[in-house]
């Protein structure tokens, strides 16, 4: 059953749009927000945009998004991660699973309250249950005495943080 499970992941992961992880070492030299790092790869001398798979974290503007930004710079600002690039997302930047020494920095966002557990078209994510833990242990984002709202709907209601470049 794992096995014919594993086979429909290798099918289905391609048709994603994603091809084979490709695993590198980088160091991080912004934190842009909650989810979004820019990273020197190794042996490189220009960064890369990656948004950190798995998790929404606030936007900048939005409740939270300047503490998910503090969270995630007291992580991981200025130290060298693993990098497990899955492809592009639809804005162009990397799509990785980033970790710490076996830290993945996208299961401590969330197990902390600070992000969503997420995945584009695909519902709540490979961290789901951590998120439902933050939600019962009120951390973080979880524990304001308003409903945190995801990043999606903020926008729907408020628009992008982000002024329009003319």
């Amino acid at each position: 059953m794992i096995a014919r499970g594993l086979w429909l992941c290798l099918l289905v992961w391609p048709a994603l749009g994603f091809a084979e992880p490709t695993e590198t070492t980088a160091w991080v030299s912004w934190v842009m927000d909650g989810d979004t790092l820019l990273l020197v790869p190794q042996g490189q001398k220009e960064p890369v945009k990656v948004r950190v798979d798995g998790i929404d974290a606030p936007e900048s503007c939005q409740p939270g998004g300047e503490a998910a930004r503090d969270a995630m710079i007291r992580l991981a600002m200025r130290k060298t991660v693993q990098v497990r690039e899955f492809g592009q997302d639809h804005y162009g930047r990397q799509v990785a699973q980033v970790s710490i020494d076996g830290v993945d920095l996208g299961a401590e966002m969330v197990r902390t309250g600070m992000a969503w557990a997420y995945r584009y078209r695909a519902g709540a994510g490979p961290y789901a249950k951590l998120q439902k833990r933050a939600q019962e242990d009120k951390r973080g984002l979880f524990g304001a005495s308003e409903t945190a709202m995801t990043p999606a709907v903020f926008r729907k209601f408020h628009g992008s943080c982000h002024a329009p470049v003319n």
